[in-house]
């Protein structure tokens, strides 16, 4: 039974499962992806994410907690640096866990964890993302309206701000 099993002990001590799991989560923001098992990566999620929610508040108090966790300082500085602000917005998930199959020597089963606001090919669509409009205007009304305060003012028939009242009125329906 695994009953209170909060932890995936990896096969490994105490202390040699915390040196390995930050070394990789120090490779992992260095690299923004590394590939490794299925369950070394779950575990390095675990470890990893609080510390990047940490990062979203540079404090001197939550820099020396990430430090205590992963201590290499240029992890830490490359984290509240580089990772914090692309990830400031993000509610949290912060990394994703890709299964690649399994590896040729011992059948493991493989998989590729990476930072998610990181990755170009799914962030690639995202970006050109404009505003979209309920109806688009044409080119000759736009440059009906261009053309017509030029007029306006050459003529000084009537005051511009009626005209422009009724222009703003079309404009927003």
């Amino acid at each position: 039974m695994r009953h209170g099993k909060k932890v995936n002990h990896l096969s490994r001590q105490t202390a040699h499962r915390k040196s390995m799991l930050a070394n990789m989560a120090c490779s992992l923001i260095q690299h923004k992806r590394i590939n490794t098992t299925v369950a070394k990566a779950k575990a390095l999620k675990q470890f990893v994410e609080p510390m990047i929610t940490k990062s979203k508040e540079d404090t001197t108090h939550n820099r020396r907690i990430v430090y205590s966790r992963i201590r290499q300082k240029e992890a830490v500085a490359e984290l509240f640096r580089d990772v914090a602000p692309k990830v400031g917005d993000r509610p949290g998930g912060y990394t994703r866990i890709i299964k690649l199959g399994n590896r040729l020597g011992d059948n493991a089963d493989m998989a590729m964890i990476e930072l998610v606001d990181f990755n170009e090919i799914y962030n690639a669509e995202k970006q050109p993302k404009k505003k979209t409009t309920r109806r688009g205007r044409s080119k000759k009304s736009d440059d009906a309206a261009v053309t017509a305060p030029v007029a306006e003012t050459k003529t000084k028939k009537a005051p511009e701000a009626p005209a422009k009242a009724e222009d703003k009125s079309g404009e927003e329906e």
